[in-house]
This record gives structure tokens, sequence and C-alpha cells, in this order.
């Protein structure tokens, strides 16, 4: 996987589990004579709140030098191939053995670094995912209380029953605005030290 769309990745995959248990309906709470439905996109709504965007900038940051170590492991990958490539008139087989040899303990070793970031990843992103889908379960109940909707359904939800909806009965971006309303956040302290060098733009594919 490039090791670049790993957290982009683990968050996607996230939120599609996250969202069919994160809406519930409203019929409960809803006042007497309340009939309005509406389709809430959870995953949108979480990423696009500003303490999602701030989570996700956390995690890009953290994860960082990882996405660096894993891109060093495949360029070094990558220059012995073209070593042995170049070589391959002139080394001797015990020399390309020993090359060969050294390039599958890279590849595996790049590989498990993948798979645990890939897990490091899924867990940070669970938790923002569950800290901030519970505190917009309560802006949504409360909406709904208010507003007379007796079910909100989760348009992002994997295996979603919703086939057709007028965009009128779209609630994802009131609730953003209101989420964001009910839990500002707080403007990250200025770094004493110089900040770390950005990832490059440029990931290398798996070998």
């Amino acid at each position: 996987m490039d090791s670049r769309n790993v957290v982009r990745v683990a968050l996607a995959a996230t939120l599609c589990l996250a969202g069919t248990s994160a809406v519930r309906a409203q019929n409960a709470a809803a006042p007497a004579g309340g009939n309005k439905i509406a389709i809430l996109n959870v995953r949108q709504a979480i990423v696009a709140t500003a303490e999602g965007k701030q989570a996700s900038a956390e995690l890009q940051s953290q994860f960082a030098p990882r996405q660096n170590e894993l891109e060093s492991l495949n360029k070094q990958i990558n220059d012995l191939r073209q070593q042995i490539a170049a070589n391959a008139n002139t080394w001797s087989d015990e020399q390309k053995a020993r090359a060969q040899a050294q390039g599958q303990r890279l590849a595996q070793q790049l590989d498990r670094k993948q798979n645990e970031m890939q897990e490091d990843v899924n867990a940070a992103q669970s938790d923002v995912v569950d800290r901030i889908g519970r505190k917009m379960m309560d802006v949504l109940d409360r909406y709904a209380r208010e507003n007379g909707y007796v079910a909100v359904f989760d348009s992002s939800a994997q295996n979603s029953p919703i086939v057709y909806a007028a965009n009128t009965i779209d609630v994802t971006q009131e609730i953003i605005r209101l989420y964001d309303q009910a839990y500002p956040v707080k403007s990250a302290a200025a770094p004493a030290a110089k900040p770390a060098a950005a990832p490059k733009a440029a990931a290398p594919a798996k070998p």
C-alpha cells in the first residue's frame, strides 16, 4: 500500500464501520405529531467538522516519520534492484545471490512495518471517530427532538437501504454547523522548536 495514503485509507474504513451503529432512529425522542425523516452522511460529517479536520492533521503529523521510513526502505529496495540489473553480466552468482537475499529481507521488513503502521493508524482513527461520533449523536438527538424528526438514516453506511433521498431532507451540513458551535476547537499552540519536514509528495509503490 502507498504509505502516503495509509492514514486516509484507515479513516475511510473506520468510518464505514462506525457509520452503521452511530445514527439511530429518533422516534422515541421526537415530539408528538412529528413525522419527518432525514438523512445524515455520518462519514462526511465527522471528517468535515473542525475537530475532525484538526484530528486528521494531527494524525498525519504523528505518522509522518513512519511514512518517511517506509519510503526510505522502498527506495533502498528499488536501488538494490537497479544495481542487480546493471551488474547482471559482471557480478558472480554469489554476489547476485547476496544482493537478492538482501532485497528479500528489506521487502519483508517493509511489509511488516506497513502492517504495523496500518494497525496503529486504525486504532488511532477509531479513537477519533468514537470521540467525535458520540458527541455528534448528542447534537443530532437535540436537533431531531427540536425539529420533529422521527428517524435519521446514515447515507454513508455500508449496505444502506436508502435508494433515493431528496436534498431537502439531508441534514449533514446543518449537523456539522451545530457540532462546530457546540464543540469549537482550540488553536494548536505554536511549536517551540522548528517543525519536522513534511513527508515527500511522491510515495513509492510497494514492491
